[in-house]
């Protein structure tokens, strides 16, 4: 059976839950391999078995986490050349992508990038995409070299499968271009007690209607009753009612949460092209012509000042 690469993401000591989602993939292919850069590969070891990593590839050195991007392709490239995988699947993030691409001028090989499902074909893997905003729904290829695949964070829901997670050292010999961009220093990210934006099964997102940022308590308190993100419009984030980096939208955030909750959003093609794989939409305004009620599943037409906060003492009062 072929290896499948899988680049794991990770904070050091836990695993992201898109990597049990690309291990989960991987397994439609092959037998998977995670690739674990960086130090606390031990402590990740259990949760990688959990999801059915036979192997996992560690490479832990000083040159590969004291410089940006540059270091993981070549790693990943150099295992590619050693073990011939069918396939390598990275996480659509910001430098998934770039490593991603990376990676595919190293080794010559075709690269497929925003994938939302992956399965098997004649030829090799297809790959389903959301293209143009959203507009359009292909679905491709790969047709040289090996097939490597950048799927969207909750695009597969994992499923455990036991493997043996057998740690493996690589030894990385980086060329100097790899070490064009040097890091410094390292601040940690303050942990807010929500999920991750673009790992959480659930995100309530508020826009324009909104209001304020005074007005955004709304949207955080519906959230937190559901255990959600919480996201925001462009127009949202750069009226300053919440921080950028909760921007959901083509210009910011991708994701594909189970239930995506949009309050006060007009849908315009920008926000719809980072939230429109969703598995479920509902939505709420008070104007019925709002575009974004063309992808909502469910929708209410009323004041989100009335709606919102009857929907949290509803929920509320069910959990209780």
């Amino acid at each position: 059976m072929s290896e499948i690469l899988v680049l794991a993401e990770h904070d050091g000591e836990s695993v992201k839950k898109v990597t049990l989602e690309l291990l989960t993939l991987a397994g439609r292919f092959g037998e998977p391999a995670a690739v674990w850069l960086g130090g606390g590969a031990e402590a990740g070891r259990e949760r990688l078995a959990e999801f059915g990593a036979a192997k996992v590839y560690v490479a832990d050195s000083a040159d590969v986490t004291d410089y940006a991007v540059a270091p993981a392709a070549e790693v990943l490239a150099s295992l590619v050349a050693q073990a011939s995988p069918a396939l390598v699947l990275l996480a659509a993030t910001g430098e998934g992508k770039e490593i991603a691409g990376r990676l595919a001028v190293k080794t010559g090989s075709g690269i497929l990038t925003d994938v939302v499902d992956l399965t098997p074909g004649e030829g090799g893997p297809v790959a389903e995409q959301s293209i143009f905003g959203g507009a359009i729904v292909v679905k491709s290829r790969v047709r040289t070299g090996i097939p490597i695949v950048a799927v969207r964070p909750n695009a597969v829901t994992p499923e455990p499968s036991a493997g043996p997670a057998e740690l493996t050292p690589v030894t990385a010999e980086l060329s100097e271009a790899a070490k064009g961009a040097h890091i410094t220093d390292r601040v940690a990210q303050e942990r807010s007690e929500r999920p991750e934006l673009t790992e959480a099964s659930i995100v309530v997102s508020g826009g324009r209607g909104v209001g304020s940022s005074d007005n955004f308590a709304l949207i955080e308190k519906l959230a937190d009753s559901l255990g959600a993100a919480v996201g925001a419009s462009r127009a949202a984030t750069d009226a300053g009612w919440y921080p950028h980096q909760f921007q959901v939208g083509q210009t910011g955030k991708t994701v594909s949460p189970q239930l995506y909750l949009a309050v006060g959003i007009s849908g315009a093609i920008q926000h719809r092209a980072g939230m429109q794989t969703a598995k479920t939409i509902m939505v709420i305004n008070k104007d019925p012509e709002a575009p974004i009620f063309e992808l909502a599943d469910f929708g209410v037409v009323g004041d989100l000042f009335k709606v919102v906060p009857q929907l949290t003492e509803e929920i509320a009062k069910r959990k209780g």
